[in-house]
């Protein structure tokens, strides 16, 4: 006997059990009883076998095939004998409807379709044929029998979910009592959890199902939109719904968005979405489930409060959030392109003046009914009418013509040449409602284009703008919400906080996204700008981004070049008006010689004289610059060495006290110098070697070296904090020809692109011999670092 049969005596039981109930079988109280908003998810489930084996769902495979008819004549009786049975070797297909063979031949020359199978079961008596599964048809049985008991046992379970699936998909195909059908889909979902098949097709084809029906059955009531909802829940904890169910979803959070079914059912699957879709381009329905969901919530009595619990919810209770893709989904949910064409309000709404405007086309006479929401669709091939119009009004122009359109308001602004706009009054929608499209046409030089949109359209924008708040509020997310709004920046005031946010945070990954993402296109930075098109704070944005840029490792030339190349208008004005930022970048321009001009450099002068704080700084430059020439005079030692342990303040005093002009050779080794020396370094402009082995000199000294400090021959960063980063700034430094990077964060590339490419390519060749020399003794740390 068999060494499993015990384990197949039970799963025959079990199957047996579940063949003999029939398919439209009464269900229990508690099936019947269920109320959305009393624990709807709930609900007691069958499960499998106690054994726990599971089995991958098969859909086709070899196996033997024997095909016994019933005996009718003792001569048949004598051919269907054990003794005379003949196995023919197949390899089976699995189909939808039916089991059919690669070589319709001999016993399976003909498909056998599941409706034809009467009973299904495991032979597990004495003398049976070993690891056999019996059908049986009307007119005789089919066995298979396989290599093993665990390919039988899959086989087995494959066939009787085929066969279980079939009957339901005709047996929900043409409904006919409601009530019927309901028992019937609580029995399919029961089945589906039940199963021991391990597969995802197990879980989705009873979906599929389900939004078949529904999208063939429109006219369901909301009743039984919530109990076919509660019914399917359990399926949707770990399965996203497919594209048919997310339309139904959300067409109940439309209607419905107060509905207990919202907070009970779709919140665990609309969680799972964010925490676990990778492309919503691929499923762009669950994309729009989600928005729908998060605008259902909006609804509530609490509306906006309700909103920030989820979000907090998707975030988690811990600073950092453990789930990477609930960010990138939440932005792609909040649908940003909305803030510029607000696409979503124009398909959310429906609203034909709307459509005119987006589709450009569309005449009054040859409006259709509307048609039910759909979900957001492509750009148009027609390019919609910008919603405002940089190009200013010419003065005196005729006070605004207001035109009245169904749901929104548009407001135009024309010159003296404009003709005016024929109003007629009616409701709205009616034939007497004027056309916008031929208010637009009237005359070709509108200056302004506003749109106003409804309050519900508002409430939907603030729903996004809200959110988008949120994610900026949080530390973790800022970084990568700053790169993923770093390539779109449009100039909304929506997004003003957000911006705020990034221009407060003091690490680089995050203000550096306000620049732009390439040269050539502007960013927030310069949006923000006074003159730029989204600044409306008199430059106090622009003023907080330049402090924290100019705090970080943006205080180099190149930095202040763009500001004076750019932004000098600005940045003069916004010192005129007593911004101590702005001062301070106008003194460090006079202070570096970013500007050649003599008027420009006479105007920023008068600029900081105006005001006190201007007055005050410009008064420290001109004293620095008397130091600093003192100090470049011509005279004192040309080497110099620091005592080990001096500071940043200790050299400040020392080059301090008198002239150091012609000192090329400076030695800090061993001190506790860091950065901040470099202010007082790059005053030596004779200074050719430096030697700053084991300080705590960093990157950000590095590249303020690299700027100014053009004679620079020999620098050695041994045991200093300096990386990849600051390593990069030296290739500027045209006529350094020995760098000794041991002990450093140097990493394995960077060394290999110094090796191949040092600062000054043209060296002499015994120069160019040092310099390997150097990087190979270099290399020793570089490679045990890898």
């Amino acid at each position: 006997m068999d060494v499993n049969g015990g384990g197949e005596l039970h799963n025959n039981q079990f199957y047996q059990c579940e063949e003999s109930k029939p398919l439209l079988g009464e269900m229990s109280d508690g099936h019947n009883n269920a109320k959305p908003g009393a624990g709807p998810c709930k609900r007691p489930l069958h499960h499998c076998s106690s054994s726990g084996m599971r089995y991958k769902l098969l859909h086709e495979g070899d196996i033997q095939v024997c095909v016994l008819k019933h005996p009718r004549t003792f001569l048949s009786k004598i051919l269907t004998s054990k003794f005379l049975r003949r196995w023919e070797p197949h390899h089976l297909t699995l189909t939808d409807s039916c089991l059919s063979s690669a070589t319709p031949t001999g016993y399976m020359e003909t498909s056998l379709s599941y409706s034809s199978i009467e009973d299904l079961q495991l032979l597990s008596w004495d003398n049976a044929p070993k690891y056999c599964i019996q059908l049986s048809f009307p007119g005789g049985t089919v066995l298979l029998q396989a290599a093993n008991s665990y390919l039988r046992d899959q086989w087995f379970h494959s066939l009787q979910w085929k066969k279980k699936i079939y009957k339901y998909r005709k047996v929900l195909n043409n409904p006919s009592r409601w009530d019927v059908v309901l028992k019937e889909i609580r029995a399919l979902v029961d089945m589906a959890l039940s199963s021991p098949l391990q597969d995802e097709s197990i879980h989705q084809a009873p979906l599929h199902i389900i939004s078949t029906l529904l999208a063939e059955n429109s006219s369901l009531s909301a009743q039984d939109h919530e109990n076919i909802i509660v019914a399917i829940a359990p399926l949707l904890e770990n399965n996203h719904p497919p594209p048919d169910l997310c339309e139904f979803f959300c067409k109940h959070c439309r209607e419905r968005p107060r509905s207990m079914v919202v907070i009970e059912v779709f919140t665990p699957v609309v969680q799972r979405i964010l925490k676990h879709n990778m492309d919503f381009g691929k499923c762009p329905r669950l994309r729009l489930f989600t928005q729908e969901y998060i605008l259902a919530l909006n609804e509530l009595n609490g509306g906006m409060e309700v909103v920030k619990k989820f979000v907090h919810s998707m975030h988690g209770p811990t600073g950092h959030c453990p789930h990477p893709r609930v960010l990138p989904n939440l932005v792609a949910v909040i649908d940003l392109l909305s803030f510029f064409f607000r696409e979503f309000i124009l398909n959310r709404d429906n609203s034909p003046s709307l459509k005119e405007i987006r589709n450009g086309c569309q005449q009054l006479n040859d409006r259709k009914p509307p048609i039910p929401p759909q979900p957001p669709h492509p750009a148009p091939t027609n390019p919609p009418i910008p919603i405002s119009s940089p190009t200013p009004s010419l003065p005196l122009s005729p006070p605004p013509s207001i035109v009245n359109s169904s749901e929104i308001l548009v407001e135009l602004e024309r010159n003296n040449n404009s003709a005016n706009v024929k109003k007629k009054a009616g409701p709205a929608g009616g034939d007497s409602e004027p056309n916008l499209i031929d208010c637009l046409l009237v005359s070709p030089a509108v200056n302004t284009l506003s749109i106003q949109l409804p309050a519900q359209a508002d409430r939907v924008l603030g729903c996004f703008a809200l959110i988008l708040k949120m994610l900026s509020d949080y530390d973790d997310w800022r970084p990568a919400l700053a790169s993923l709004l770093q390539p779109i920046p449009f100039p909304k005031e929506e997004l003003k906080y957000v911006i705020q946010r990034f221009a407060e945070d003091p690490r680089q990954e995050v203000h550096s996204c306000l620049l732009s993402v390439r040269s050539g296109k502007d960013g927030w930075f310069q949006l923000y700008s006074p003159g730029g098109v989204a600044c409306d704070d008199d430059g106090e944005l622009f003023a907080s981004m330049v402090h924290i840029l100019m705090g970080s490792c943006y205080k180099t030339k190149k930095f202040l070049l763009s500001l004076a190349e750019n932004k000098l208008g600005p940045c003069m004005l916004l010192a005129l008006r007593g911004n101590q930022t702005m001062v301070e970048i106008l003194c460090l321009m006079l202070e570096y010689n970013i500007i050649e001009n003599k008027d420009t450099q006479l105007q920023i002068i008068s600029t900081l004289e105006s005001t006190q704080v201007g007055f005050r700084m410009y008064e420290q430059l001109c004293d620095r610059q008397r130091e600093l020439k003192e100090l470049q005079r011509k005279g004192g030692p040309t080497r110099l060495t620091l005592p080990s342990k001096s500071t940043d303040a200790d050299l400040a005093r020392l080059l301090s006290s008198g002239s150091f002009g012609n000192l090329e050779n400076l030695s800090l080794a061993f001190t506790n110098v860091t950065s901040a020396c470099a202010e007082q370094l790059i005053k030596l402009p004779s200074l050719k070697q430096l030697n700053l082995w084991s300080t705590q000199f960093g990157d950000a000294g590095l590249r303020l070296l690299s700027e100014h400090l053009a004679c620079l021959q020999v620098l050695n960063l041994c045991e200093t904090p300096v990386t990849d980063a600051g390593l990069v700034a030296l290739s500027s430094m045209k006529s350094l020809c020995s760098l000794n990077m041991n002990s450093t964060k140097l990493t394995a590339d960077t060394y290999e692109d110094l090796k191949v490419t040092p600062p000054q390519p043209n060296l002499p060749l015994g120069v160019q011999q040092k310099w390997q020399t150097i990087l190979e003794l270099s290399s020793r740390t570089v490679l045990n670092h890898k």
